[in-house]
Formats: structure tokens, sequence, C-alpha cells
């Protein structure tokens, strides 16, 4: 493949399998460096891992001879895939904490390549809420997870937190490693995501909890497969993708206005409010100058999937809608997607105990005329790959 991966290995009793890897990698021509954690020493020797990958092993961060030679920074970018196997509970720490206090962990801040990790802990350290609070923020950063597995460990315990054995970690590697495939290339996408805004007067609006994060995964997704993707976000926090057209905007007039196009693919994931205040105060209402609470008259927003999906000759060969429910989510997605008249419906529970809203996980319902098709718990990233696959099969 000449490619290159540059492995860190992590200080748990599973570093032993590092060396396994390592020659599993060069027998695919996978090159290897290798950095090593002054707690992995006690697991596995540097000259073990040296004579496996035919190259030095670095340890030290404030090593003279490493640095002229090749500096962390350079260390961290040469590779085209960075792995840390084990991943140990401090090590996860440390990368959802952006810490730098060792060579690896510094590598880890600084590099600008894909990172993949195979975790392993005691299944009480795996499960332990700081363990799961540091998962997320590691699923969010877009930090590559392979295992976990179950089963019985060097403590005596029997559950998740298992490392992956090298050949799985293997097949994650190749498939890190091999180019995407370019199943949209040439097509136009469009996807709308986060909440609007609708003002009531300078100071106040109306919103919802949508934090954009569906609808940003879903547009990396779809760049990733080589789409010309257009992004239209209502106000978020998180930072605008690269590669694509960014679009920010705050109500939904605004929002449809910046629709306006011709694509081969609509993906409306935005959490569009469905009503606006009649009329908007030019001054801020003040408590002291009415008598009693305000009365506000409410108007509908213009329903954007719905003007998508019948936009005559320029519609999108496929209209995705999203329905975000409380309740009955199967039976208001097919009904939302009869009363839009789109392609196909994402519907997905909002409720207060599913996390979704601000979450990184999500359990989808893809909704069309063929048919209901219930997808497993997911990332937010799982299911944006996993749509964007759906709707490459589609336009075939």
């Amino acid at each position: 493949m000449n490619k290159s991966v540059l492995m860190i290995i992590g200080g748990g009793i599973a570093a032993y399998k590092s060396l396994e890897l390592i020659r599993l990698l060069k027998a695919r021509s996978i090159g290897v460096r290798a950095i090593m954690t002054k707690a992995a020493e006690e697991f596995v020797t540097p000259l073990s891992v040296a004579s496996l990958s035919g190259e030095k092993v670095h340890s030290a961060l404030f090593n003279l001879t490493d640095e002229v030679e090749m500096g962390h920074i350079e260390l961290s970018r040469s590779a085209d895939l960075v792995v840390v196997v084990p991943a140990t509970a401090d090590l996860m720490a440390k990368m959802a904490a952006g810490l730098a206090n060792d060579l690896a962990s510094t590598t880890l801040l600084a590099t600008d390549k894909k990172v993949l990790i195979a975790p392993a802990m005691n299944v009480r350290m795996w499960l332990h809420a700081a363990t799961q609070r540091n998962i997320a923020t590691l699923e969010n950063d877009g930090i590559q997870f392979v295992g976990p597995n179950e089963g019985d460990m060097a403590c005596g315990e029997f559950g998740a937190g298992r490392m992956a054995e090298p050949v799985e970690i293997l097949a994650a590697i190749e498939k890190l490693l091999s180019p995407t495939i370019q199943l949209l290339k040439g097509k136009k996408i469009l996807v709308t995501a986060g909440p609007t805004r609708e003002p009531i007067d300078p100071v106040r609006y109306i919103s919802n909890h949508s934090s954009g994060k569906q609808g940003y995964a879903i547009a990396e997704a779809a760049r990733n497969m080589g789409a010309d993707v257009t992004l239209v976000s209502g106000p978020v926090s998180l930072a605008p993708p690269t590669g694509m057209t960014f679009l920010n905007v705050q109500t939904a007039d605004e929002m449809l206005n910046a629709c306006e196009g011709v694509y081969d693919v609509v993906i409306c994931a935005a959490a569009v409010a469905d009503w606006k205040v009649a009329e908007v105060s030019s001054n801020k209402i003040k408590k002291n100058k009415i008598s009693g609470v305000p009365s506000l008259s409410f108007i509908e927003n213009p329903d954007i999937l719905a003007t998508l999906s019948k936009a005559g000759k320029s519609r999108a060969k496929l209209v995705v809608g999203f329905a975000a429910e409380t309740e009955d989510v199967v039976l208001n997605g097919k009904a939302k997607l009869a009363r839009k008249g789109c392609d196909l419906i994402i519907a997905n529970d909002v409720s207060e105990t599913s996390g979704v809203f601000g979450g990184d996980k999500n359990i989808v319902h893809l909704v069309s005329a063929k048919g209901v098709e219930d997808w497993p718990r997911l990332s937010k990233i799982e299911v944006a790959q996993r749509l964007m696959a759906y709707v490459a099969g589609q336009l075939k």
C-alpha cells in the first residue's frame, strides 16, 4: 500500500499485542514508526518494537537528538494514520482534555492526521462515567475507535474493555488508509442543519435545542464521498466544516432563501421553527411598560421541506427530511412523509430521555414509500456515513 502509521503504545497489559500488530502491518508493506509511553516500557521493550518495525522507537519529549533529527511535530504528521494501541483510560483522558505532558500526548495534540484508538482497560474503568464522557468527546472530535471487545481480562474479570485483536485493528487501519470511495463525485448536495431563531424583539427570540451535530456530520460525510456540498446552518456552536459552501442564517425565511438552487439531493436536517411572531417589536419589550404578561401573535413560518419537495422541474432527484419526535416516532414519520411530499424521512426520538438533542448518538428510522428501516443506536457520524451510502445507492 506504500502507507505508514505512527503507532503510540500505551501502558497496559494489552501492549504485548502491539508486537503482533507491527508484524501484520509490515507483512502488508505498511511502514511503522512507534512512540512508547514510559508505562508501556513496563510491558514490552523498545528493542522488541524497534526490531519488528525496523525503525527507531521514540519515547522522550525532551530529547535533543530526536528533536534535531525529527521533531515531535514532524513525527506527528509524517505518517498517514496515527494508531493508539492500547489506548488506556489515562491516554484517552489526556486526549479528551487536550493535555500534552509527554511525547505521546503532545504528538496526539499536534497531529493533523486521522487517529484510530484501540481501548483496553478494566470493565469498571470502561463503564465509569468519566471514561464515558471522554469517549463522547473523542467521538465528537472525530477519533475513530476499534473495540473494545467483551471477554476475560488479565485482572480476572469479564466484560467490555478487552482490546480488539491485532487482525481486527489491522482491518480498521486498512479501511482508514484506503481512499474513500467517491460514490457521490459530481453530485450537488444541499444540507440544512441546526435550529432557526425567530426574533420577538431585539433581545429575545424563539428557538429550540438542536445542536446541528447530525446535519454537520451529514455534510462532512457527503463531502468525503466526493459531493459538491452546500451547508445552510442555523446558529450553532460548531466550527464551519471545510471543503464546502457554508451559509450561516438565523431565521426560517433566511434559510429558505439560502436553499435556492438546483441540487441532486436535498437533506433537510435543520430543526426549523414552525411559527414566528407576527410583528417583531423594534424595541425591547419592557416589563414595566405593559400590564401583566405580553400577548404574542404567531404566524406560520415557510415550510422549507415541503417547498423543496414541490420545486417542479428544479426539484432534486432525492429530497430527505427529518422528523424529530417525542412520541409515536415511526407513525409520525410516516405521516410527515405523506404530508411533505419528500422521498425519505429520517425519524428519530428527541424526547428528553433520548439524549439526541446536543448528544453524540442517535437512533433513526428510515421511512419511505417502500417501508421502514430501523437502525441501531449509532454515533451521529456513523448515522451520517450510512445515510450517505444509502443516498448514493438510491441515486444509482
